[in-house]
């Protein structure tokens, strides 16, 4: 699987741009993904057409936008892009506007870019590495910052034990993470809360599993919880099984807490 930072070269990195809204925000990562030859301009018209079909649950984190659209025909390649704004702009999400840094994803499918997508949700809850991606300089210092990343963070201080996990007699439990298309926001918070459950000593005891929300209502019956934004919970309705809301796909605390409410440790 290729790596962040060969998926996102200093070529896609665009620092300080002006956008007078949140659709000149996502066309200016659209623009750079069709620069460097992973997208077509009719992609970009895809990712804004797919906030304006979902609402923003795109923006995963404050300020923090992830801009992408379904596999199609207008995706090349896999690719994703950076732009950090001159002003931060709006784009109607309840809890995590406004939004300065737009991260644009353009994907084949979910498989090549699983790895990247890991390393990024790795970087961004970070908090020292997630400011100096912020503050970074250059479109140089900002690729610089990907290719290497920061120290594996510290988990929690009282990780639950790990029997809780097993809690009907050994079963795996499979969690769903969902968003729009399956292979962007979604695929973001499965690599946080696969995070927190390595901390605790769960992976053996639960998968995540990314999909899109067609898909997650036929899966619901598999799954212990779903897990997304506000915007895809509303979207999904009673699907049988507890809709759990988070606000910060970067946060691992966050995604700790859910955890715990969820398996009631």
């Amino acid at each position: 699987m290729a790596a962040l930072s060969e998926l996102l070269p200093v070529e896609a990195v665009l620092l300080d741009a002006p956008a007078a809204d949140w659709r000149e925000a996502v066309r200016r990562a659209g623009d750079l993904m069709v620069a460097t030859g992973v997208a077509t301009d009719t992609y970009t018209v895809e990712m804004i057409e797919n906030v304006e079909r979902n609402g923003p649950y795109i923006v995963i984190a404050p300020g923090l936008a992830f801009a992408h659209a379904r596999p199609s025909p207008a995706v090349l390649g896999t690719g994703m892009s950076w732009v950090r704004l001159a002003e931060p702009v709006a784009f109607g999400h309840e809890a995590n506007d406004p939004v300065e840094l737009v991260v644009g994803l353009a994907a084949k499918d979910a498989s090549e870019h699983t790895a990247a997508m890991g390393a990024l949700a790795r970087l961004l809850a970070d908090p020292g590495t997630a400011r100096a991606l912020r503050e970074a300089p250059t479109a140089r210092a900002v690729h610089a910052l990907l290719a290497g990343g920061p120290a594996p963070a510290d988990g929690p201080e009282s990780a639950p034990p790990r029997k809780e996990a097993a809690r009907d007699g050994g079963d795996h439990h499979k969690i769903l993470t969902v968003c729009g298309n399956g292979v962007g926001t979604s695929l973001f918070l499965k690599q946080t809360l696969e995070g927190v459950l390595d901390r605790w000593g769960w992976s053996g005891h639960v998968t995540v599993e990314a999909t899109d929300t067609i898909s997650a209502k036929g899966k619901a019956g598999e799954a212990v919880a779903i897990l997304t934004s506000r915007e895809i919970a509303r979207t999904l309705g009673d699907v049988g099984v507890p809709v759990k809301v988070v606000e910060d796909f970067t946060s691992a605390a966050e995604a700790d807490r859910v955890l715990r409410d969820t398996y009631d440790v």
